[in-house]
């Protein structure tokens, strides 16, 4: 398996993946409840900035913010702290 997508596990073997971009409202938005959902969980999380990453912008630009659980996408645009919640097994 790719070390890119994870199984699920335990909070603390998950990973939340928040691809977003400077200056962006609706990324500042969906960093405020990545960061409180995994916070309350204890599920770790990273941000990568889409304007560094040539695969990302190519991939997910039209999509920003995007969030990845496990390396797959689970949403993009708008985050909903339950589908979050659920997605991370609570």
């Amino acid at each position: 398996m790719s070390p890119l997508f994870r199984r699920a596990g335990p909070p603390r073997d998950r990973l939340v993946t928040l691809i977003r971009k400077p200056g962006c409202h609706l990324c500042d938005d969906a960093q405020v409840v990545v960061e409180k959902v995994c916070s309350e969980l204890g599920v770790p999380w990273e941000r990568k900035d889409i304007t560094e990453d040539r695969e990302l912008y190519d991939r997910y630009w039209e999509q920003i913010p995007v969030v990845l659980v496990d390396g797959r996408q689970h949403t993009f645009w708008r985050v909903n702290e339950d589908r979050l919640r659920k997605a991370l097994g609570d």
